[in-house]
């Protein structure tokens, strides 16, 4: 969302709430990054934030789908507080999920949908964090996993050596914003990720399970986006 970022003003949020529930989703995400800074990191002082998170929260207030509305948090929301996003969000019944799991019912049976912390907040090894997250999902029953993740780069840590479960059937991602900037025969040239384009945006297949990175709405860093637009993406997902 990046809220107060080029062109997403109030007025832009409701507009995005509007087309999202005009698609009658039955689940609805969000990947993380709901502020944006005047400068540097905000640091926990709403003085520095182009658009308040509470007014962000207030505007996103009308989100509705059958099987609720879930959220993760993104580093720009670490770097100014992730509590204090975490309860903004929360208080319009938007739940966050930061390393825990929620489980919905779809034609009769569960779905988890495992939220986790932004990769950049996850201060242990990787060894670690993975076997963290396999209790997480050892103790939270059965059915098929999507993971909500705000950036991409966790998909060969957690389908690879380190491979979690194998009831992961997709990861939903997004902090690239595509890049923002697109450019014939050279892609995106800057991508805020470790793999440089290879997970910028987009349907990914790798290990077995399937990733869709979004490029989102808001824009970071550079206040412009050319050939790489912001987007509501809409899936279907159907049973194998």
């Amino acid at each position: 969302i990046h809220g107060g970022s080029n062109y997403i003003t109030e007025e832009k949020i409701r507009e995005i709430v509007a087309k999202t529930n005009a698609e009658q989703p039955d689940l609805i995400v969000l990947l993380g990054d709901y502020i944006s800074e005047k400068y540097g990191h905000a640091a926990r002082q709403p003085e520095l934030l182009k658009m308040p998170i509470e007014t962000v929260a207030a505007n996103l207030a009308s989100l509705n789908a059958k099987l609720g509305v879930y959220a993760v948090l993104g580093n720009h929301d670490g770097w100014y507080g992730d509590d204090r996003v975490a309860v903004e969000l929360t208080k319009v019944d938007i739940r966050v999920l930061r390393n825990e799991v929620a489980t919905v019912e779809t034609n009769g049976k569960p779905l988890r949908i495992l939220g986790l912390i932004d990769h950049l907040s996850m201060t242990k090894s990787w060894q670690q964090t993975s076997d963290e997250i396999k209790q997480i999902i050892n103790n939270s029953g059965t059915g098929p996993i999507i993971i909500l993740e705000h950036s991409p780069d966790i998909l060969p840590i957690i389908t690879g050596e380190l491979s979690i479960s194998p009831d992961l059937r997709l990861i939903l991602a997004a902090h690239t914003h595509g890049g923002q900037v697109w450019l014939p025969i050279f892609g995106t040239p800057i991508v805020p990720s470790s793999y440089g384009q290879k997970y910028s945006y987009g349907h990914i297949r790798e290990n077995g399970v399937d990733m869709f990175v979004t490029s989102g709405v808001g824009t970071s860093v550079l206040p412009i986006r050319f050939m790489m637009p912001p987007e509501i993406a809409v899936l279907t997902i159907k049973s194998e």
